[in-house]
């Protein structure tokens, strides 16, 4: 007869978490071949073999911190997945500010995101699957706003989602360097608005002005 499955005690899921946003923090700073387990340990206040009693191995952490980050982009929205059409360029818009409110998994991502160019790195199939998941997403999303304003489907889709992408990520390691000068919503809005508007070829509106801060 098959096992049960045992159910995490709610103590387990908090120190599962408090080891997650340590090491958010110590790859952020130090990146993913640096940053290593006992300094996670020593944050929450563990042993480097208690980590390992949570995760099995640093290169697992490392998949969980990403996982974790992508579940909690999407953990209030219907369905936990990202919308289609519109609603998905309004969600993007939404991520940057939340993000302007959370540095430390930003600056994690974009230290792994780099590191994740060189060969081998642990964390490259991860990136490489998932900036093909949102590019496919993205152009989806292209198709259903032309559908909707009664406009052909343009050449420059996939290009316009790789650019939305790619317009996302530099800026939040332009606000990283300089939070003080960059509001990263306000500028995040202006690029996806304009890339839309670009490809879709029609005057269409991702979000109001007021919602992205605007006076």
């Amino acid at each position: 007869m098959a096992r049960r499955p045992v159910k995490s005690r709610p103590a387990t899921l908090a120190r599962h978490r408090e080891i997650l946003d340590a090491a958010v923090e110590v790859f952020g700073k130090r990146g993913y071949a640096s940053g290593s387990l006992q300094e996670i340990a020593d944050l929450v206040g563990m042993t480097h073999a208690g980590v390992l009693h949570h995760f099995g191995s640093k290169h697992q952490l490392l998949l969980e911190v990403l996982v974790h980050r992508d579940q909690d982009d999407v953990a209030e929205l219907e369905g936990k997945h990202i919308p289609d059409g519109m609603g998905l360029f309004r969600h993007l818009v939404q991520t940057a500010l939340r993000n302007a409110q959370r540095a430390g998994i930003v600056q994690a991502y974009a230290v792994l995101s780099a590191e994740a160019t060189t060969e081998g790195h642990p964390g490259q199939p991860y990136f490489r699957e998932r900036y093909d998941f949102l590019r496919r997403e993205v152009a989806n999303a292209f198709r259903v706003v032309c559908a909707e304003h009664g406009v052909e489907e343009p050449e420059t889709i996939d290009v316009g989602a790789a650019a939305i992408l790619a317009v996302m990520d530099g800026l939040q390691v332009q606000w990283l360097l300089s939070p003080d000068d960059l509001d990263l919503g306000r500028a995040s809005a202006f690029a996806i608005e304009a890339i839309v508007r670009a490809v879709v070829g029609a005057d269409v509106a991702v979000l109001e002005g007021e919602a992205v801060g605007a006076p």
